[in-house]
């Protein structure tokens, strides 16, 4: 593919992004003027509670773009398929929680991460494992559970989501290859 087409097919891939965004503004605002219609006091406190949100969003994800950037460039994919990929067995669950353990931010910086690890051949069950942990046993989370809750409940939480974690990442990972084989 020389440069000319390079451009055209990156303009194309450009205007569908463009066209993709537009229809999903036009969609949120139809949807917004229907509820408001049905609900005209809880709109106005959902709009704000979107913009918070909004604003989180705009100020935190750039520079996970621009981590995620880096990490491409840094980590070769020889690495992330040697220790989370097919072969990767019990090592690649532990590194999976351990990753998913660490982070304090929210639930939508880990799926580019994820996104990330599946392009480098991560295998599927390890990343659902990460996103699984990410999202319900990071080490601030369980800290707090003990002081409020007690150390005998945190533990039988961490153990039991750990486990339903594992076996659901182990169970996506067969469904989404299972479907690969039949079509």
């Amino acid at each position: 593919m020389n440069k000319k087409d390079e451009q055209i097919s990156l303009k194309k891939k450009l205007k569908k992004g463009l066209s993709n965004t537009l229809k999903y503004l036009v969609a949120i605002t139809i949807i917004l003027i229907i509820l408001y219609q049905y609900f005209p006091k809880q709109i106005f406190s959902s709009l704000v509670i979107s913009k918070k949100y909004g604003i989180e969003m705009v100020t935190i994800f750039p520079a996970v773009l621009i981590l995620m950037g880096l990490a491409d460039v840094w980590i070769p994919k020889s690495l992330i398929n040697k220790y989370l990929g097919k072969e990767s067995g019990l090592k690649g669950i532990l590194i999976s929680i351990f990753l998913g353990t660490l982070p304090t931010g929210p639930l939508y910086i880990a799926f580019p991460i994820a996104s990330e690890l599946l392009v480098k051949k991560a295998r599927l069950s390890n990343v659902m494992i990460f996103l699984g942990v990410w999202a319900s046993l990071k080490i601030p989370q369980i800290s707090v559970e003990i002081k409020f809750l007690g150390i005998k409940f945190a533990i039988l939480r961490f153990i039991f989501t750990l486990i339903s974690i594992i076996l659901i990442g182990y169970l996506i990972e067969y469904i989404v290859n299972k479907k690969e084989v039949v079509s």
